[in-house]
């Protein structure tokens, strides 16, 4: 009985009193609000992105047969991109998100199984989420619906995020494709 008497006791002192509420111009609801200061955020005084969107991308097949995609871009250092990887024949795909780095560079990968990528054709693709997922000195360059992008990699987001840029190469694994070794005739028909 003195264990739930002290029990009690103690969570009563946890309730707080009125004097620890915030005054009521600060709740909302009954939740308390952060106070604000009449000064907001210093905007990012930097040049909007004039420039056609380029990335150029490079593939190397690692010794272990997984996929390593590099590139170069002139986007803004810390845009975020989403790099992906699709087997053409069965439509297996990889993906990693990945930043550009100072110098314009980024990278992604390795891409594949464990055991390595059966040969056949793979298409790259290297994607640039809405502005608005961007970090903010990212957004203040290419504009809040990526207004300031421009160039044959640009289009619109499917979602009415504003524009979007997509770059796609495709990347052979192996010498060739395989073709058939049979002995066929072609007939000519009437």
């Amino acid at each position: 009985m003195a264990l739930v008497t002290g029990l009690v006791a103690g969570l009563g002192g946890c309730g707080g009193s009125e004097d620890d509420k915030p005054p009521a111009d600060e709740r909302l609801g009954g939740v308390a609000q952060p106070e604000t200061s009449a000064q907001s955020a210093p905007a990012l005084d930097v040049a909007p992105f004039d420039a056609e969107v380029s990335i150029d991308i490079d593939a190397r097949l690692r010794s272990d047969r997984r996929l390593l995609v590099e590139g170069v871009t002139n986007l803004p250092e810390a845009t975020r991109l989403q790099v992906l990887v699709e087997r053409e024949l069965s439509g297996v795909r990889w993906q990693e998100r990945t930043v550009v780095e100072a110098g314009g560079g980024f990278a992604a990968g390795p891409f594949g199984p464990g055991s390595g990528l059966p040969d056949g054709g793979y298409r790259i693709t290297v994607n640039m989420p809405p502005a608005s997922v961007q970090p903010s000195e990212v957004r203040a360059r290419l504009g809040d619906k990526g207004q300031h992008l421009r160039g044959p990699l640009v289009q619109a987001s499917r979602h009415g995020l504003g524009q979007v840029i997509s770059a796609s190469q495709r990347f052979l694994v192996g010498s060739e494709p395989r073709h058939t070794t049979d002995q066929v005739e072609v007939m000519e028909v009437k």
